[in-house]
Parts: structure tokens; sequence; C-alpha cells
């Protein structure tokens, strides 16, 4: 009886055991041939998920990106205020400190491979607008300027790990955002 493969799951099996490699030799120095031997199947099977090594990466942020919107959800749950949710943000953030600055990384390595042309990659725009209005949600933030500045610091103060030492915590970051933000909310309003 031939076996019966859930192609979906699967195609995420293999996605979530690139990000290490991506990680390590950046998506510029990999090679479809050279992931395709990282997760132990064929060239041609690869090619038969994903049909480049841009489309795998792709999916590739789809994919972690739903799956850090949903551990990030679990851990603002019982975040009653605006407060409380900046502080479980950025402890979330600290406590996986690393995987998000790998992140951050493999974008920018990403983004200096591409033309640079008015439709440059349109699938990691939609992954970021859905992912700034979920963020939007979490956070309870009405204005789109306010969740864009919110990630801003954020993917500044990641990036800012690389080259300064640790002058404020991310806890302790999150919680004076937390404060201001309440601050500049009651006085708008």
């Amino acid at each position: 009886m031939p076996k019966i493969v859930d192609h979906d799951l699967y195609r995420k099996e293999l996605l979530g055991r690139c990000f290490d490699m991506f990680a390590e030799k950046g998506y510029a120095a990999i090679t479809m041939r050279e992931i395709a031997q990282g997760l132990g199947v064929s060239t041609g099977t690869l090619y038969h998920y994903f049909s480049s090594k841009e489309t795998l990466f792709e999916q590739l942020v789809e994919e972690w990106t739903q799956q850090d919107l949903l551990k990030a959800e679990a851990e603002l749950e019982s975040a009653q205020t605006l407060a409380e949710r900046m502080e479980a943000a950025f402890r979330f953030i600290a406590t996986n400190e690393d995987y998000f600055l790998k992140q951050t990384l493999l974008l920018i390595d990403f983004h200096q491979q591409q033309e640079h042309t008015a439709s440059h990659n349109e699938i990691l725009k939609q992954v970021c607008d859905r992912a700034r209005d979920r963020v939007a949600d979490l956070l309870g933030l009405k204005d789109p300027k306010l969740v864009v500045f919110v990630l801003s610091l954020i993917d500044g103060l990641i990036l800012g790990r690389l080259y300064n030492e640790e002058v404020a915590s991310f806890e302790e970051q999150g919680a004076l955002l937390g404060k201001m933000l309440t601050v500049y909310l009651e006085q708008s309003t």
C-alpha cells in the first residue's frame, strides 16, 4: 500500500528545519543543494515543495511569523493594561533575543540580494502588513503610526545589541515604553 503523505505538513516540517541553516550561512551564501543536504532530502524533493530559494525563504518568513505571533499571543493573554502588554511583549523578545537577532540579520541579508524595484517582494510586504495588524490587536493599539513606532523601536533594540552593551534590558525598555504610551494615549483623548 502506498504511503500517504500530508504534503502541507511535510512542507512545514521542511521549513521548520531550514531556519538554522539560513541563520548559520546567510541567505546569500546557502544554496538549494546545501539546504537539501542539510534536510536529508534530494534536491528534486526540495524543488517539488519550493520552486526556488526565494520562494522557500518567503514561506519560511511567513511560517516563522505565524508561529511567533501565536507564541506572543500566549505570552500576552493575561496582560490587561497597555503597560502590562508592553512588558509581556518585551519579556517575550528578551527570552528569544538570539532568535530574533538571527531573523533580523536574515531579513537584511535577503533584502540586500533582491533587486530594488517598486514591486520588490510583495509577499514579504504582505506578511509584514498582516503581522503589524496582529501586533496592533495584541497590544490594543488603534493608531497604525504607534504600532510602526513600537515595531521600529523593537527592531532598533535588537540591532543595537550587535554593537552596544546592554544599558537597559528589554524588559526595562518595555516597561518604559508602556508608561510613555499610556501617558501619550491619556493626553491625546
